[in-house]
């Protein structure tokens, strides 16, 4: 029983990538452009290293051109957006992500609104914020967006549901409260200085735990059935071994939930999916092409 409890995003974004290479394929054969992604990678941070390297793989894997641009630690922040210049005017370029965190010297903000909206498929330019917000046409950030596929395949509509996002953070708390209003949930956004946290959460149908604090949510804080799509990715010493786990605590939140992702196999494969999704879309927009169906 448990097993079908388990949400496996792993096997959703393999074939959601299948998906993908099947369009870009069309837009090869049909339109005689290929998507292409641009990776900035700058310093030697170990987990950047091997998201930029699984990112390149997968882009490549779909028929996509990859471009990486890997740069010193110590560069400049001039020099970075030198770089960003380059790639906003480059026509076989149609999505730019530049891999967070970056180096004290550079300020984070600056580079994200560098960035030509139409080109961020990390979705975190403030005119991307904002059409989401508004209900236009933007580019959405990858992790929120995969989530709230999860959330459809196994749910299907969403309105009416109470929602509580715990975390606030520009990357998933407020973009993915953001696609849960526009699915006509009702969304509570929970964090650090919310009173009663448990008591919150018990109220959701929906719980979306991105606070980044390892196993947080603790079974008896759910209602019977809720549907749990934990965000957190933390490494932790157990047993003498290093373990991933998520923000919430499977093992008692599993017996509560209707539905839950796992960690690692939940969200983390559905980000990279939703970067190379977000790439074709850039891509059909930037040559006024309508998505291959």
């Amino acid at each position: 029983m448990s097993e079908q409890k388990i949400i496996d995003g792993k096997a959703f974004a393999e074939k959601l990538r299948g998906k993908i290479a099947a369009q870009v394929a069309t837009l090869k054969s049909k339109n005689g452009f290929t998507p292409g992604l641009a990776v900035v990678l700058v310093g030697e941070d170990p987990a950047s290293k091997v998201y930029v390297r699984n990112k390149g793989e997968q882009t490549k894997a779909s028929g996509m051109n990859s471009f990486e641009h890997k740069l010193d630690a110590s560069t400049s922040q001039e020099t970075l957006l030198k770089l960003i210049d380059q790639l906003n005017r480059d026509p076989q370029v149609n999505g730019i992500l530049v891999q967070l965190p970056l180096p004290k010297q550079i300020d984070a903000q600056a580079v994200i609104n560098a960035i030509d909206p139409d080109k961020d498929v990390d979705g975190f330019h403030v005119v991307n914020a904002g059409r989401l917000a508004t209900g236009g046409q933007g580019l959405v950030p990858c992790t929120p967006y995969g989530c709230l596929l999860l959330l459809k395949d196994r749910l299907g509509d969403l309105a009416g549901k109470h929602a509580v996002v715990i975390g606030r953070s520009n990357i998933v708390g407020k973009p993915m409260a953001q696609l849960l209003l526009n699915e006509s949930c009702t969304v509570t956004i929970a964090h650090s200085k919310t009173k009663d946290l448990p008591a919150e959460v018990r109220r959701a149908d929906i719980v979306i735990a991105a606070v980044g604090r390892p196993e947080m949510v603790k079974g008896d804080w759910l209602k019977d059935g809720a549907v749990v799509i934990d965000v957190g990715i933390n490494r932790i010493e157990k047993d003498g071994k290093g373990k991933l786990v998520g923000d919430c605590d499977f093992q008692s939140c599993l017996p509560k939930a209707s539905a839950i992702t796992p960690v690692p196999g939940g969200v983390g494969p559905m980000t990279i999916a939703m970067l190379l999704h977000s790439t074709l879309v850039a891509a059909c927009r930037q040559h006024g092409v309508a998505l291959p169906e």
